[in-house]
């Protein structure tokens, strides 16, 4: 049976149309996909074991981390503490999951031993080619992880915990790290970004065979709508995003994890460090895999500016939520945090 999901059927309408919706040019731009794409671009590179060395070491360390947030919103690290060995097991763990047949993974909660709603594919509210993901993915709460080993076996349940485990602490590190630098050392992140509230998120980007002038993508161009995200991608490549005016297209590094800074860190910080447009481009013939971690918030956690004037009006997380959805389901895109501008 076909392990990939049926794109063609699903959408068979939209390959028909050329029309977009009319959203308002003052919320959404519109010329975004038509950027100019320069050549392959290596994100900044941060030694996260320099953090263990003199004072004078820690605190350029730091600083990098803080310039690279501020000028590209998206950076990579090296000595993470996870092994390549790590990873070619969990992208092992991640094929099998994806190679299941198709009506298997869509209904997970009985073969995979995942919460219903797990497995997620293409855009369902999409009405046009340019809102269309080729992709599919399993959002899995950390919690589902912690709890029980979900859909993998005991030994690769542990690795996935572990790993799990690693990117949690790290994003704890490199939020406390952004917060230090704006001059606000508190408790606010332990406090509110929890397992419970956090998630991984894994990618699978099949072959698109279609070629329609770069208007599918296997993700669509887009803002993360956490604190901040970490990545580890494989060596097909396809992540780009917009620096300078531009679409860059990210080098991969089989080495490092890549982090990008979401919305909520964005209207935090007033503005300081930027939530970056990305997006993932189709390949024709290769298959593509990445495994994400989401630094979230509980939902009731108030997004307020850390400095005056704010920039930005106070909202809850499950406020934001809920104006995201809003927006995809009635204009098939996110509009994000220009809904918030004070």
């Amino acid at each position: 049976m076909d392990a990939d999901p049926p794109f063609h059927k699903a959408y068979e309408n939209l390959f028909d149309i050329k029309t977009t919706k009319n959203i308002p040019q003052d919320l959404l731009n519109k010329n975004d996909n038509k950027l100019f794409i320069v050549e392959e671009c290596e994100l900044p590179i941060i030694d996260l074991s320099r953090l263990n060395l003199s004072e004078l070491e820690k605190e350029k360390c730091k600083a990098e981390i803080v310039r690279a947030s501020k000028e590209w919103g998206f950076f990579q690290v090296v000595n993470h503490e996870i092994s390549n060995e790590i990873w070619e097991k969990i992208r092992f763990e991640q094929q099998r999951m994806f190679k299941q047949p198709f009506d298997k993974k869509i209904k997970e909660d009985k073969y995979l031993k995942l919460s219903a709603g797990s497995y997620r594919w293409g855009t369902p509210s999409a009405t046009n080619l340019s809102q269309l993901s080729w992709s599919e993915a399993f959002h899995i709460p950390l919690v589902d992880i912690y709890r029980s080993s979900g859909g993998f076996d005991s030994t690769l349940g542990t690795i996935v915990q572990h790993f799990a485990m690693t990117v949690s602490n790290l994003a704890q590190k490199l939020a406390e790290i952004l917060a230090e630098k704006m001059g606000h050392e508190s408790t606010f992140f332990q406090e509110n970004c929890l397992p419970s509230t956090c998630y991984l998120r894994m990618n699978h980007y099949p072959p698109c065979p279609i070629d329609l002038d770069d208007q599918v993508f296997g993700l669509t161009p887009h803002t993360d709508s956490d604190f901040l995200t970490i990545l580890h991608q494989d060596q097909v490549g396809g992540l780009q995003l917009v620096k300078d005016g531009k679409w860059i297209a990210v080098k991969p590094n089989p080495e490092a994890l890549i982090i990008n800074i979401g919305d909520l860190f964005q209207a935090w910080s007033n503005g300081t460090y930027v939530s970056v447009k990305h997006r993932v481009v189709t390949n024709p013939v290769v298959e593509r895999f990445s495994t994400a971690y989401f630094f979230c918030p509980a939902y009731d956690t108030v997004i307020q500016s850390c400095c005056e004037p704010a920039i930005y009006k106070e909202f809850s997380f499950r406020e934001y939520r809920q104006q995201v959805q809003a927006d995809v389901q009635k204009l098939g895109s996110k509009i994000g945090l220009a809904r918030f501008l004070v």
